[in-house]
């Protein structure tokens, strides 16, 4: 009998890799180096050439290099008709793969049918020079040309060739000898990059009135709105109340810009005239760039604009066909003083205000040493094998990172470091892991392998964090390991002080506390600001994917899923896990499961009734007891994706299946409606659970509404019998009584409910006016 596979691992590995060349010893580095391992690279920079020989019938030639090491071999690109090129491009070649001694830089001339041999450079790797960065950088050098036997002939090459790592400020814009198989053209796809997110701004148009407007029925009330225009962004407001040719609105509009400023913000008064047809009354259009920038909540001043009819919008001209008098009152401000939030609120990397102004000093640093990933899954199949074409994305604040991309490797090694500045510890950083399909220039997304969140605030500061971490990808089949990633990271304080006082303040910038935005409104522009960032890091080079960038950002976090549903009511659970134990533990006191635990809770009682003042001393010390004895325990690890907690391990394939659906639905219509017949079932649930808790809070208001006179007669009475008896008692008198009444032997206790908990549950509530 086959035994069943072992089940995977998704869990934290620490590791203890030789970083920068000297290790880690304890959670300090022995060396200065950075939080990546060395790595040793041949570097040969191709600055230019001189007196080439003509090599074509019209006496010219098309010179182009070739650096040839072992079976590797790059190439420049090739100049027509010039006989003194200027190339200027860096080959590196790692160390690991170098499979000879000798290098050799070829000067050829590109020709139709075969490339001509000009002349060629060799080098011994024993006598290459090392250089240590931060040194100066290596000056290159002329050297005459050889031809095939070793003769010295027409030509020279200026070269510099080193040893060095991949701290050398060559490595980004170097060609790699893993790209050897890559075109040309998606040679760019392949290098390091580093993206700054555009500079979002909330717009807030307040539509206040329309003076003036002119419809083509003078005989009908005209049913008036404005609807604003901000790139693919269109709002509306409400059709005005009053009815005439001077309407009047006064609400606000909120969109989301980019700087800089590629679109117009266009308005347009409309006259619904009849269903689905609107007759536009005038149009205005307003540059952004010229709208009033505000960094708190003083009144900005109102503008009156003229409307026109047919605007045309080319650049910065306005085409305007007809003049009318109406016009419209606006009062438009760029809003600094909010966040834009692009991200989940739970994932937030940056929490500063747009307007830079309103910016504190930094707290800290943090760095990242993106290592290696080992054990990743083939991801495309390639000549008939499965192939990983495999690079990280890092992304904290405005700062968005991209590795070079590992080709053709189930074990990739970066070894690439990265720097961010720190305003908040209460922010997350996200690290993903890609497989390249544009490599060849085809048309596929790159999928994604996993990602990783760590959040700042629960590392230790100047501490080097190394783990491996599991990268987890949930499909319709279930939950999946793609691999592990290999990290370093270092969150340094520059002042304890000022990372402690962060705590204090609020979350968000004040604007969101002293003019808040409503929960529709933060979702639709957080969707907006996604679909900003994404178009305009897609339109970069090498382009950050739409696909990256919506898969960073988790766009479809909100979106319904029977598992996340699941997740979030265990979690609540777990929550009030604790709470529920102590009830068990207080009720187990009262029925005295273990008599000395009750005798010592009743001394206890005593001695706090007797004095009073020990009540919140004692509370305050036993909490710090508690924090202290857990000390021992506290965790040693940054978080990871865990899938028990995500319930990604049990979950059902029908479940899976609705999480992946599309929006809207592409299932067919058996499959929706016992999906919307389970849903009814889940909510109904959820229903009677909230109209539960809803009668309770009703029964304790209608104690003195009167809803019931008897009831409410009662308790007014016993309000009065118990103020009196509470005034001329002494406290410390009531509370023995009270709490020997609770805690009283089981022999006195009746099963039957007792009287408060009875007179309550006669309460009335709302529930009998509801349909």
């Amino acid at each position: 009998m086959q035994r069943p596979p072992p089940p995977e691992d998704f869990s934290l590995k620490e590791t203890r890799p030789h970083l920068g060349g000297g290790g880690v010893t304890g959670d300090k580095l022995t060396s200065t180096y950075d939080l990546v391992e060395q790595m040793q690279y041949l570097y040969i920079r191709v600055v230019k050439a001189k007196d080439l020989p003509a090599k074509d019938i019209t006496g010219s030639c098309d010179p182009y290099v070739e650096v040839k090491l072992g079976n590797y071999k790059g190439t420049t690109r090739h100049f027509e008709k010039k006989s003194n090129p200027e190339w200027n491009q860096v080959f590196a070649f790692s160390k690991d793969r170098i499979q000879s001694s000798m290098v050799e830089v070829v000067v050829k001339d590109k020709d139709f049918v075969k490339d001509d041999f000009m002349g060629r450079v060799s080098f011994d790797l024993n006598e290459v020079p090392k250089r240590v960065p931060p040194d100066s950088p290596l000056a290159p050098q002329w050297y005459r040309l050889d031809d095939r036997k070793g003769d010295k002939v027409k030509g020279e090459l200026m070269l510099a060739v080193w040893m060095g790592t991949q701290a050398d400020e060559a490595f980004p814009e170097a060609w790699h000898s893993d790209a050897a198989a890559v075109s040309s053209d998606g040679l760019a796809n392949m290098r390091s990059k580093v993206y700054l997110s555009p500079k979002l701004w909330y717009v807030r148009v307040n539509v206040i009135e329309a003076q003036d407007l002119q419809p083509s029925d003078k005989a009908r009330y005209p049913e008036v709105f404005v609807k604003a225009v901000i790139g693919n962004q269109a709002l509306r407001t409400k059709i005005s109340q009053s009815r005439n040719i001077n309407p009047l609105w006064n609400e606000d509009l909120m969109f989301v810009a980019a700087e800089p400023f590629e679109e117009h913000l266009v308005l347009s008064v409309e006259d619904r005239v009849g269903s689905n047809k609107d007759e536009v009354l005038g149009k205005c259009v307003i540059p952004l760039h010229m709208v009033e920038r505000r960094l708190d909540y003083k009144a900005v001043n109102t503008r009156w604009f003229n409307l026109e009819k047919h605007i045309v919008v080319e650049g910065e001209q306005k085409k305007k066909e007809i003049k009318f008098a109406s016009r419209i009152h606006l009062r438009i401000c760029l809003e600094g003083g909010y966040h834009v939030l692009d991200e989940s609120t739970h994932y937030s990397s940056d929490l500063r205000p747009t307007a830079k102004q309103l910016w504190k000093r930094g707290i800290g640093v943090l760095e990242l040493g993106i290592l290696n990933a080992h054990g990743l899954l083939p991801m495309k199949t390639k000549d008939g094998r499965g192939t990983t074409d495999a690079y990280c994305v890092a992304k904290y604040g405005q700062k968005w990172v991209r590795t070079r991309t590992i080709i053709d490797c189930f074990t990739p090694k970066w070894n690439e470091q990265y720097t961010w500045e720190v305003y908040d510890p209460c922010t997350v950083i996200t690290i993903g892991v890609f497989d390249n399909c544009h490599l060849h220039g085809g048309g596929a997304k790159d999928a994604k392998i996993g990602k990783v969140r760590i959040r700042l605030s629960t590392l230790e500061t100047d501490r080097v964090y190394t783990h491996s971490y599991p990268l987890l990808v949930l499909h319709t089949s279930g939950v999946k390991k793609m691999g592990e990633l290999h990290l370093a990271v270092r969150f340094t304080c520059s002042s304890l002080l000022n990372m402690m006082h962060i705590y204090s303040q609020p979350l968000l910038p004040k604007m969101h506390y002293l003019h808040p935005l409503s929960l529709a409104q933060i979702d639709s522009l957080r969707h907006q600001a996604t679909q900003i960032v994404s178009m305009r890091l897609s339109r970069a080079e090498p382009p950050l994917r739409k696909e990256i960038v919506e898969y960073m950002l988790d766009v479809d976090s909100h979106m319904w899923s029977m598992r996340k549903s699941k997740a979030n009511f265990f979690r609540i659970m777990g929550v009030l896990s604790g709470l529920i134990a102590v009830g068990k533990w207080f009720d187990q006191i009262c029925h005295w499961k273990n008599p000395l635990t009750t005798v010592l809770i009743h001394i206890l009682f005593l001695i706090l009734v007797l004095y009073p003042e020990l009540i919140l001393p004692t509370i305050f010390l036993y909490l710090f007891l508690i924090g202290i004895w857990y000390f021992r325990w506290r965790p040693r690890k940054p978080p990871y994706m865990d899938t028990r907690l995500s319930h990604a391990d049990n979950v059902f394939p029908d479940e899976l299946d609705e999480e992946f659906d599309t929006f809207p639905t592409s299932r067919p219509s058996e499959i929706v409606r016992m999906r919307y017949d389970r849903l009814r079932s889940v909510a109904g649930r959820i229903q009677t659970v909230v109209g539960d808790l809803a009668t309770q809070g009703e029964r304790f208001q209608s104690l003195l509404s009167w809803r019931d006179p008897r009831a409410s007669a009662l308790f007014v009475t016993f309000c009065l019998v118990a103020a009196i008896v509470l005034y001329v008692t002494p406290f410390q008198v009531v509370a023995f009584l009270s709490g020997f009444y609770v805690l009283r032997h089981p022999r006195f206790r009746h099963k039957l409910p007792s009287v408060p908990l009875n007179f309550f549950r006669r309460l009335p509530a709302k529930t009998d006016s509801m349909l």
